[in-house]
């Protein structure tokens, strides 16, 4: 994919997203300057990504869309997973930061073929070393997972904290069981696999 597809209703968002395991939405709002800078940056990115659909839509024209997601702000990158909505990553950042999104969050869940997948979400934080030191052993033992970043993204950080009783990071789910810190042994155990 080369470019990003404009699409101009929540209908037609709901048909793209249908048709595919991950995709993103920029919310952006035309002439404004952050909007313009977000709409640059992941058109830079966007090549990167063949099997991820990436999409746009004007607030000033498509009015259907930020609505049924509460969002109040342009620009916003909407993520959706199996069709679903994910979460948002609101404001303009550098080219590099908006591929990281999509990279890290490429990583869902995947085992033996004869498994059924784990669902596996980090919860992190860029500054956080144990954060890194997991993430880059699941990369390792070939888990897929969904990295979400907790200080951009505060209703998950309050989600999560609802959850487990626990602000700190790393924490890990993994089919709806939560592993707080880098808990290797506990990790493995719950993935099945041997690291």
């Amino acid at each position: 994919m080369n470019k990003l597809k404009s699409i101009s209703s929540y209908k037609e968002l709901n048909e793209n997203v249908k048709t595919t395991n991950r995709a993103y939405l920029l919310l952006y709002k035309e002439g404004a300057e952050q909007s313009h800078c977000a709409y640059d940056n992941l058109t830079k990115i966007a090549e990167h990504f063949d099997d991820i659909e990436v999409m746009t839509a004007d607030v000033s024209k498509v009015r259907d869309i930020h609505e049924k997601y509460g969002i109040t702000s342009a620009p916003t990158l909407i993520e959706f997973v199996n069709g679903e909505y994910h979460k948002t990553v609101k404001g303009c950042h550098k080219p590099d930061f908006y591929k990281t999104v999509i990279e890290n969050n490429a990583f869902t869940a995947s085992g033996d073929a004869d498994k059924p997948s784990k669902r596996v979400t980090v919860y992190s934080t860029p500054t956080c070393p144990h954060c890194n030191t997991l993430k880059d052993y699941l990369r390792k033992m070939n888990i897929r997972f969904v990295d979400i970043d907790v200080s951009k993204d505060q209703q998950k950080a309050q989600e999560l904290v609802k959850r487990t009783g626990q602000q700190g990071v790393p924490q890990t789910d993994i089919n709806g069981k939560f592993v707080v810190g880098f808990d290797k042994n506990k990790i493995n155990q719950l993935l099945e696999i041997q690291g």
